[in-house]
């Protein structure tokens, strides 16, 4: 992958800052000229103990300006994370909410296919990659090898050349093994995190499905299943870990030659009385200030390889295009009747298998249309072509008369409510989950709503009312009463098409007779389309429609099908028989 796809992702989080990361830069800079000048003070507190002249002025100014430069060096530094923090946190935040919007605009078949536990893991470990990335890059390597620079000019200017080419041999040494190591463990961690989020999706897959575990009693095997992936990934870490050991170690091997033979060429100087014991001094603390950053680096360049492998994946997952696009001019319509056509339409979510096959039917304004057939057929398919969620392959479908591949995604959506077969809501109050139809709605609208949908009974029943919280996914409330929030949420939303999508295929007799009422209230004078599985929910529609392996085989009012003697009969003769058992 290239590096100025890494760039082009951080840089527009960046250029705003431009001044505040300019004055932060300045103030390490400030902060290292000050660090390299603690050992020349030094040198000088030294040499001036070894003479009578201005015993006890000189060595106390030059005291108190070996402190001053320390306390510069952390005033400098300190500054510098109090300018910069703003710029990391909001390019955090800018970054995160980026990628979250783009995950809500990828079309459905990516989420169905993609796993969230590992693209969650995926943007944790993204989220301290970009930081370290906006921050060490910057405020970390230049000024370090700015410190470098000056102390190789303090050897060069004050002692013999060779001084300066022991350290600066030393520094490549340095540079090239961790480099070389780092290489590795940059490979290692890629494989480390690949093992690590197919673990995350695995235990995240697991536990969203902890009902199904315990109805078959697969804990045991949950665990074995997870614990292997795991080990993967454990093996992989611990190898990632050694590496680390053997770098460390090669680092200081490094810094420890160059300091030891520095520290005698620099002691024979002193007993030769080439040097002074303030030289002495000078090239210990230089070398130690020189190497401590040098380390720094090292670790640096690791955290940079590493979070550069990590940001790798958000980078890829932006880069994906949503299968589903707006056209580049949208129609510029307002859907007002909701009349709704399937011209032609054929559609297959993969090339070996065909779900509708030239289908075509319309649905009047304020009018209701029912869609019957076996499981398989492709009836919920219409709900989601009618979302657009994903596009046809061949015909079109048109509301008001435009192909709805010409409207904006967001048009589309706010004039369409459905009632899913699956009602999932939000872990967060009733009232969060009802009001989510129209975020803006007042408490009078989402009260008015609740009442229609027959949640009036639950609410005086529950001691908090619309301030429950639901459970994930839902999960406190019942089938009948998560359907209600549903109906309710598509009530508030006042859709130009109402959608039923198998609303009452999970309930008992009673709880479908109630919300079946409420559905056919709200299909008395909207264009309402209800795909069933029930024909008992379909008998008042004004036009049934029977598919079969994706083709309409029968179409009619309920009494001209039964009359008919076809598939919808021997369906309907079958429930009805099942109904009486």
């Amino acid at each position: 992958m290239k590096k100025n796809k890494y760039i082009t992702f951080l840089l527009p989080h960046l250029i705003p800052f431009i001044p505040r990361i300019a004055t932060a830069f300045l103030l390490v800079v400030l902060a290292k000229l000050s660090n390299v000048g603690i050992p020349l003070v030094m040198k000088r507190i030294v040499d001036n103990f070894g003479g009578d002249a201005a015993y006890y002025t000189v060595p106390l100014a030059l005291i108190l300006a070996y402190g001053g430069l320390r306390l510069l060096n952390s005033l400098f530094t300190e500054l510098r994370g109090v300018i910069y923090a703003k710029v990391t946190y909001t390019t955090i935040r800018g970054v995160l909410s980026k990628i979250f919007r783009h995950l809500h605009e990828m079309s459905l078949r990516f989420h169905i296919e993609r796993q969230m536990g590992r693209i969650t893991r995926d943007i944790e470990r993204g989220e301290r990659s970009v930081m370290i990335l906006a921050d060490y890059a910057v405020f970390s390597i230049i000024p370090s090898l700015i410190e470098c620079l000056f102390a190789f000019a303090i050897l060069l200017h004050n002692y013999h050349w060779s001084f300066c080419a022991i350290a600066f041999s030393a520094l490549v040494c340095y540079a090239v093994f961790t480099m070389y190591v780092t290489e590795w463990r940059t490979k290692q961690r890629k494989l480390m995190n690949e093992y690590e989020s197919n673990a995350s999706a695995a235990a995240a897959d697991s536990l969203l499905n902890f009902e199904t575990v315990k109805y078959f009693g697969n804990e045991g095997w949950e665990v074995k299943r997870y614990n292997e992936k795991l080990s993967l990934w454990g093996r992989v870490a611990q190898r990632n870990e050694q590496s680390i050991s053997l770098l460390n170690f090669g680092q200081q091997l490094f810094v420890a030659l160059a300091v030891v033979i520095l520290l005698y060429k620099a002691a024979v100087g002193v007993a030769s009385g080439l040097l002074s014991v303030g030289d002495l001094v000078l090239v210990s603390t230089l070398m130690l200030q020189l190497y401590a950053p040098l380390h720094f680096l090292g670790i640096i360049y690791r955290e940079i390889r590493q979070s550069i492998a990590d940001v790798e994946r958000l980078v890829n997952l932006f880069e994906q295009e949503p299968e589903i696009k707006d056209v580049i001019a949208p129609s510029p319509i307002e859907i007002k009747s909701g009349q709704t056509r399937f011209e032609d339409v054929s559609f297959s979510y993969n090339n070996d298998r065909q779900i509708l096959k030239n289908i075509s039917f319309t649905i009047p304004a304020g009018r209701t249309t029912a869609v019957v057939g076996p499981s398989g057929a492709g009836k919920s398919s219409l709900a989601r072509l009618l979302f657009r969620f994903y596009d046809v392959a061949g015909g079109r479908i048109t509301i008001d008369g435009v192909d709805i591949r010409e409207l904006p995604q967001k048009v589309l959506r706010e004039a369409i409510g459905i009632v899913p077969q699956d009602t999932v809501l939000f872990n967060d109050t009733l009232g969060y989950n009802i009001r989510y139809g129209k975020i803006d709605a007042s408490e009078g609208e989402v009260e008015q709503a609740a009442r229609l949908a027959q949640l009036s009974g639950l609410l005086e029943l529950l001691p908090q009312g619309c301030n429950t919280v639901v459970g994930e996914r839902g999960l406190k409330l019942s089938g009948g009463e998560k359907q209600r929030v549903a109906i309710a949420r598509a009530l508030l939303k006042k859709p130009k098409l109402f959608i039923f999508d198998e609303a009452t295929s999970s309930l008992d007799s009673n709880a479908e007779k109630e919300i079946q009422k409420a559905l056919d209230e709200i299909s008395i004078s909207n264009t309402t389309l209800i795909i069933a599985h029930r024909l008992s929910t379909v008998v008042n529609a004004d036009e049934i429609i029977v598919l079969d392996r994706g083709e309409i085989v029968e179409r009619g009012r309920h009494v001209e099908l039964l009359e008919r003697g076809g598939i919808y009969a021997k369906m309907w003769r079958l429930q009805q028989a099942d109904q009486s058992v």
